[in-house]
């Protein structure tokens, strides 16, 4: 079984991240969300390596469409500071 490259240990260390991970219902919202859903499509269809990684980032600078830029900033929203609901 080939290794998957993760980076959890570098979410951990970030504080909102750490927070969101230990909230499973808020994060499984997250996960199932419309806005996730189609941010996943146009990653997949538009992007690479770059592209994704903007997108964990939330780098909406580097994100090729306005659409895509839209949905990281929507979803940074969703999570409260702390990770908390």
């Amino acid at each position: 079984m080939t290794d998957i490259p993760s980076n959890l240990d570098e979410l951990k260390r970030d504080p909102k991240a750490a927070a969101l991970l230990k909230n499973r219902e808020l994060l499984q919202s997250l996960l199932s969300s419309p806005d996730t859903r189609r941010l996943m499509e146009l990653l997949g269809r538009n992007g690479g390596a770059e592209l994704k990684t903007a997108a964990a980032r939330g780098d909406t600078k580097t994100l090729a469409t306005r659409e895509g830029a839209a949905l990281v900033e929507k979803l940074g929203r969703a999570v409260p500071p702390g990770g908390k609901k």
